[in-house]
């Protein structure tokens, strides 16, 4: 009976049930050259909250790859490309796992068909220029402020006549 059970885990192990658990155990890969570039849908998705809605995926060839819907606003998702359970997919900084299909001359993504562009929208474009920001943790001055000289203040005393 215990035999039965080792098999049975193994099985299930080895059948592609395998979960990522969290953003660091994805393995960033170079995706095939036809997926690398700038995508963007055209018209209403169904995919989207709304008919004026639209979304970007850029996909660097290193891996990188920045989802950036917009709407009333921009939300801007920053992932990477893998292969796992034998598909190309996204998986952004949440964990979402989300195949890319390339058909012809469309990529099928989270709901949503793409085509290929020459350069993201510019608030996609701003979005993917914040990402490359480092990020200033609190507590931290940047640089410049360390180097700055200390304002002097007036300060303003006051006696009681």
């Amino acid at each position: 009976m215990k035999k039965w059970i080792v098999v049975a885990a193994a099985v299930v192990t080895l059948s592609g049930c395998a979960q990522l658990t969290d953003y660091a155990s994805a393995v960033k890969t170079p995706p095939p050259a036809a997926l690398v570039g700038n995508w963007q849908t055209f018209g209403p998705q169904k995919g989207l909250i709304s008919k004026e809605a639209k979304a970007s995926l850029i996909i660097t060839a290193e891996g990188d790859t920045l989802d950036c819907r917009q709407w009333q606003r921009v939300i801007a998702k920053p992932g990477k490309v893998t292969h796992f359970d034998g598909e190309w997919v996204n998986v952004n900084n949440e964990v979402r796992v989300m195949p890319l299909e390339l058909e012809g001359t469309e990529l099928h993504y989270d709901k949503l068909t793409l085509q290929k562009v020459s350069q993201p929208t510019m608030e996609c474009q701003k979005a993917l220029a914040d990402q490359a920001k480092p990020q200033e943790t609190k507590g931290e001055q940047p640089a410049s402020a360390a180097t700055e000289q200390p304002k002097k203040h007036n300060k303003m005393i006051y006696t009681e006549k």
